[in-house]
């Protein structure tokens, strides 16, 4: 799903680090990247970061370019981090936003767009990127 072709919520200050988040994530070649405004339903967290890794070492490599993308552009750690050992499902809890990193069976089963589908989402990417891979340019 390309977020920025949804019309999506732009991204703001509270969403700085979901975006880079799912930043490094795309860039680690995972797929599917979303960002979903959760805040106004939730009051744990403002954001999930919805990922998918086509198998287990690409969920957990990209568990850890999230983790370290973040915290070098001057973000927080992650609070919690489950999952990583089995890499079916990684959660990294940052407390104002969780990023949820699936295997692309584990994505399908829980399909949590669905179940938060009527929050906004975050136009987290760059449109001229956007643009041109909806026309089939080259990353």
């Amino acid at each position: 799903m390309d977020p920025s072709a949804l019309g999506g919520a732009v991204e703001g200050e509270d969403a700085r680090w979901p975006v880079e988040a799912a930043r490094a994530a795309e860039a680690k070649s995972a797929t599917d990247v979303v960002v979903l405004e959760v805040g106004a339903l939730l009051a744990l967290t403002g954001h999930f970061v919805i990922a998918t890794g086509s198998n287990a070492r690409l969920v957990r490599s990209v568990a850890d370019e999230v983790e370290r993308r973040v915290h070098d552009a001057g973000g927080p750690r992650p609070v919690r981090v489950e999952g990583r050992d089995e890499a079916t499902w990684v959660l990294m809890d940052y407390g104002d936003f969780v990023v949820h990193i699936f295997s692309t069976e584990a994505r399908d089963y829980y399909d949590l767009e669905r179940l938060w589908g009527d929050v906004p989402i975050i136009a987290w990417r760059d449109p001229a990127v956007a643009a041109s891979e909806s026309r089939g340019g080259a990353r």
